[in-house]
């Protein structure tokens, strides 16, 4: 059984103290929550991350991640934060490949691949980000923009370091729109994509592989989400900035 993984990406929002009062607030809730099948991670901001994991380490119920990484491990890259910086100051997760990093910065999956090696290289877990726009869903070739997306980002990877992987299935026209693909729409997809890595790799590593739901996840539609069979939890957006309602995506 593939354990449950609820990741909240907080994207640019909150300051360092909003920040550590939200994990504080989420360490709150879960206290006697019980998480042996269940991974809960939060993505801050870089500025963010050490006053936070210095707050999560106190309860040791959240685990850390970052938004996004340079591919070099050091380097004249001014502004860039590398795996190995991430890795130093306790990051576990590096979410890559995001729509808004495709779209606002032109990441593409030739990068990502480079990007996807590189996280692996410091035994990080990369999150990696797919999914298509509205245009793509409504002209019928969402399947093959996701399968492209998979096909050129990861599958240059070996078997070992494929399991690694965590894979987040975004719908672009459901994030922060407030749509929500259906359940049987976000199932459809996720075990499309299962199929992939198992043509590739193998029904074994494919069945053990988490692949998360991203797009508008709220309270009220996790656990009917989270119930489909290829369906493995949550990439959160905007209801993770709320303790109550990331809770409530936790506990469904």
């Amino acid at each position: 059984m593939r354990n449950k993984i609820i990741a909240g990406n907080w994207k640019m929002y909150t300051t360092v103290e909003e920040g550590v009062a939200l994990v504080k607030a989420l360490d709150a809730g879960l206290a006697g929550n019980d998480l042996a099948n269940k991974t809960v991670i939060v993505i801050p901001p870089a500025l963010h991350i050490v006053s936070v994991l210095a707050e999560a380490k106190k309860a040791g119920k959240v685990h850390l991640g970052a938004q996004n990484c340079h591919y070099e491990k050091e380097g004249a890259f001014t502004g860039e934060i590398s795996p190995r910086m991430l890795k130093d100051v306790g990051v576990e997760y590096v979410v890559l490949g995001h729509s808004e990093r495709r779209q606002y910065f032109k990441e593409d999956n030739g990068l990502l691949a480079v990007k996807t090696g590189a996280v692996l290289a410091e035994n990080l877990i990369p999150i990696y980000c797919c999914g298509e726009t509205l245009e793509q869903r409504e002209s019928g070739k969402y399947k093959e923009v996701v399968q492209q997306q998979i096909e050129e980002g990861l599958f240059g990877l070996s078997a070992e370091n494929i399991s690694k992987v965590i894979v987040a299935y975004e719908p672009v026209w459901a994030i922060g729109t407030g749509k929500t693909a259906s359940p049987e729409q976000a199932q459809e997809m996720h075990h499309f994509i299962r199929s992939l890595f198992a043509t590739k790799y193998g029904q074994d590593i494919a069945a053990n592989l988490h692949i998360l739901y991203g797009g508008s996840v709220k309270p009220n539609n996790a656990k009917e989400l989270f119930s489909q069979p290829d369906i493995d939890g949550g990439l959160v957006g905007g209801a993770a900035l709320k303790a109550e309602d990331f809770l409530g995506i936790i506990n469904a």
